[in-house]
């Protein structure tokens, strides 16, 4: 019999104990046939050292950035400003010297 992947590191190696569903991987539980908690567990966004972030919070980066399309650089340490949470890759939206910018939580730390 096949279990469904693992919500939080998609490992396929998950097993059925007793009323719930392991993974023996990451080592997260979850209760089968619960989709909302899978829903929001994919909704939190974490910094670079697992922080949950949450709109309106200030971040910090941890390295430099360039800028798509741009010669311009962001500097490491820069202080972002609350902060707005996006679906999408760039899951992260806010505005840098009055630039809207989009970027990753991997690049952040919370302030």
């Amino acid at each position: 019999m096949t279990y469904p992947a693992c919500p939080q590191c998609r490992s396929h190696l998950t097993y059925h104990d007793g009323s719930q569903l392991v993974c023996p991987e990451c080592a997260h539980e979850w209760q089968e046939g619960d989709t909302a908690a899978d829903a929001d567990e994919n909704a939190i966004v974490k910094d670079a050292h697992g922080a949950v972030l949450q709109d309106g919070d200030s971040v910090v980066l941890i390295k430099d950035l360039k800028v798509k399309g741009s010669s311009q650089v962001i500097k490491q340490g820069t202080k972002v400003k609350s902060i707005r949470l996006q679906e999408g890759d760039h899951n992260i939206g806010c505005k840098i010297d009055g630039t809207p910018m989009n970027l990753k939580s991997e690049f952040v730390k919370k302030a």
